[in-house]
């Protein structure tokens, strides 16, 4: 027998580690690659979502005024214009910590809700569609928080305040352009990720990180539209499930990956995406708080007039009413196009870097075997 010599340390890890642990590692790296391409296109299509929640007065001097964000082009020419490279970048942070928890979660939950609704289930359509179901909910429940900060991070923007404007109120005064944006006494309101976190749970509460909730766990349907899509698709195209080894000495089918990905994820991502408007509007709108802890978490002095408001928008029904009566149906699709730009490469990226990385670790799980073998049988 040929000597392999010493086994490295991966080799030696990957022999011993369960499935488990290679679906959580190749997810949580496939979500951390895709965060970091797609950021700009998440940061556009957050802005053109929430834009329609942040208009303070619908008629009077305030009507007709255009919206600031407006299509893919647009919206990146003024946030360059306004806020620069680090503006395509905000909310950066949150999506590096959401994506390898949420993705690493997701893949191992999949895998093992397969693995026991198999054996109860011979239909594998109806198992993958309830395991999809069961780790969207996982992952959602658990990185939640991460995501509300993100969208709080990217939905904010920087404008040049009047300077005989006070830092108190929310309209411009008689004369200012009439595209001028509510503004307050900071340039920014969240600075970063642990200020925003500080900021909101001493002026909305715990309550605050958790805010649409409600329509993510609604948005199960998009996951379970797109995996078990992409499984079909991957096995119809490769012959191989999602993660499954390539067979010994047979290189992946990556064209195969690539069209069952951009696939499932166009398909997924049209038939679920009202739900996402909905979602960003109420985690982009503040929980008002009465007193001066309030305030203060807004980053206004005390002695300010303002005073505490309703929130505008209470669970999905009511927000998806008051969308549809003050935008029409037009604003369930706002960013769509910008979406689909910036989800399917996300997608895309995600499963190829999925794939790639399990098809290493199954090679080095083969690698650290064989050398436990060669150990074994040189033992006296």
């Amino acid at each position: 027998m040929k000597n392999l010599g010493r086994p490295t340390l991966l080799q030696r890890w990957a022999a011993r580690a369960p499935d488990s642990q290679f679906h959580a590692t190749a997810g949580a790296v496939g979500g951390f690659t895709s965060g970091i391409v797609t950021c700009p296109l998440d940061v556009i299509k957050t802005k053109l979502q929430a834009q329609g929640g942040y208009t303070p007065v619908d008629r009077g001097r305030h009507a007709g005024h255009p919206k600031l964000y407006n299509g893919l082009v647009g919206s990146a020419r003024v946030i360059w214009r306004e806020e620069g490279i680090r503006g395509l970048y905000r909310g950066l942070g949150p999506i590096v910590l959401g994506y390898l928890p949420t993705w690493a979660v997701w893949f191992t939950v999949y895998n093992e809700a397969k693995t026991v609704l198999g054996h109860h289930y011979e239909n594998q359509h109806i198992i993958n569609f309830w395991s999809s179901i069961v780790a969207g909910a996982s992952s959602t429940v658990v990185t939640n928080p991460i995501w509300v900060i993100k969208t709080r991070l990217m939905s904010q923007s920087k404008l040049p305040s009047d300077q005989g404007q006070s830092s108190s109120t929310l309209f411009p005064k008689t004369g200012s352009t009439p595209t001028a944006r509510p503004t307050l006494s900071e340039p920014w309101h969240y600075r970063s990720t642990i200020d925003a976190a500080r900021k909101m749970y001493t002026s909305e509460g715990i309550a605050s990180f958790y805010s649409g909730l409600t329509p993510a766990l609604l948005g199960l349907s998009h996951v379970a539209v797109q995996f078990p899509t992409y499984e079909y698709l991957k096995t119809r195209f490769t012959g191989q499930g999602m993660g499954e080894a390539s067979a010994h000495g047979q290189k992946p089918h990556w064209v195969g990956i690539l069209s069952a990905s951009i696939l499932s994820k166009m398909l997924a991502s049209s038939a679920t995406y009202p739900h996402e408007v909905i979602r960003t509007r109420l985690q982009t709108q503040r929980r008002p708080v009465a007193g001066e802890q309030y305030l203060q978490g807004m980053g206004i002095a005390g002695g300010s007039e303002i005073k505490p408001q309703v929130p505008k928008y209470r669970g999905v029904v009511m927000t998806f009413r008051t969308i549809l009566r003050e935008e029409g149906w037009r604003a369930f699709y706002a960013g769509l196009g910008t979406n689909m730009t910036r989800a399917v490469p996300a997608a895309t990226v995600t499963m190829l870097t999925y794939e790639f990385v399990m098809s290493r670790l199954n090679g080095l799980r083969d690698e650290g075997k064989a050398f436990l073998l060669q150990s074994e049988a040189s033992r006296p």
